[in-house]
């Protein structure tokens, strides 16, 4: 088992590689720098053995999958998860590490939006989507993390090993994020500096395919984590619309006792029906995933023993 893992998937990163390995290298001499080459058309794995790395292998498209090769293949004490593109420079990368080897958190995040994001960025709909998630996710699940999709994260062997990889893309870091916070793992952030690409390298994250996915996910793990607010949004528009449709037409029948509108009242009464089927299976739900928490929980005594 390695003590430190150093982490780098990596799609069409010739250009900037080589650097990246060299200056992890230079802060982290005892670790072991992995670099997963995703089906690039350049050549990245060969500056990346040219600079000491570790190369290997992940043909399926997308950085999820990726991530999910990775963790699956590595055993380490720490797990430090960078970008291939020379975007993170190393000098936080000792301190993030030493949180994870010294127990005070389960996952540290690079704080980028705190630092030099906002300035050294250079695509605007990358900010303003940035916010809107990092908003969304405080809000439904009730937090303050200022950077959700930073790939800049180092990991305890126990979060590796019991995060179930789904995403396939970009959306990974959204899965890591909400997963940590729902399972309760001790997070800690820390600011760090932010670069913009060298000229040259291109990003293959695509902004608006990319954040649909993103927001997709947001709404799935929504739904998965916390069933009975997710449904009872959905029981609580559906019965306001029964009660709408419903009111008029009974207050009309106790003034003139006929049902006037009897087509408006089978619409709210199907209203009426389904908001109340809505709040039940937020229920159901809610007492599935509150024993998917447990055992998941024993899950981890277990990895702990180890």
């Amino acid at each position: 088992m390695d003590k430190i893992a150093v982490l780098i998937p990596c799609y069409n990163e010739a250009k900037t590689i080589e650097k990246v390995v060299k200056d992890y290298k230079k802060v982290l001499p005892e670790a072991t720098i992995y670099v997963y080459d995703n089906n690039s058309k350049d050549e990245t794995d060969v500056f990346a053995k040219k600079a000491g790395a570790v190369v290997r292998y992940e043909y399926r498209q997308g950085k999820g999958n990726v991530i999910r090769t990775m963790f699956r293949e590595i055993e380490a004490e720490c797990y430090l998860m960078i970008d291939g593109d020379d975007t993170y420079p190393a000098e936080s990368a000792r301190m993030m590490c030493e949180l994870v080897l010294k127990k005070r958190a389960d996952m540290v995040v690079g704080d980028r939006l705190s630092s030099t994001y906002f300035k050294e960025n250079k695509r605007p709909f990358h900010n303003f989507g940035n916010r809107i998630v990092r908003s969304l996710i405080n809000v439904l699940f009730q937090n303050h993390i200022k950077d959700i999709m930073t790939g800049y994260r180092a990991f305890s062997y126990e979060f590796v090993k019991s995060f179930p990889v789904l995403s396939k893309g970009f959306e990974i870091e959204t899965e890591m994020t909400i997963h940590a916070v729902d399972k309760n793992f001790k997070i800690v952030e820390v600011p760090v500096t932010y670069r913009d690409r060298p000229e040259g390298s291109v990003s293959k994250l695509n902004t608006y395919k990319d954040g649909i996915k993103v927001l997709k996910t947001i709404a799935s793990l929504f739904k998965e984590y916390k069933p009975l607010v997710f449904f009872s949004m959905f029981a609580c528009l559906f019965i306001t619309i029964a009660l709408l449709l419903g009111i008029p037409v009974v207050v009309a029948y106790f003034k003139t006792k006929l049902v006037l509108k009897f087509p408006t009242l089978l619409v709210a009464c199907i209203f009426l029906v389904i908001g109340m089927l809505s709040f039940v299976t937020g229920i159901i739900l809610d007492v599935v995933a509150k024993k998917h928490k447990q055992l998941f929980e024993l899950y981890l005594n277990s990895l702990y023993k180890k």
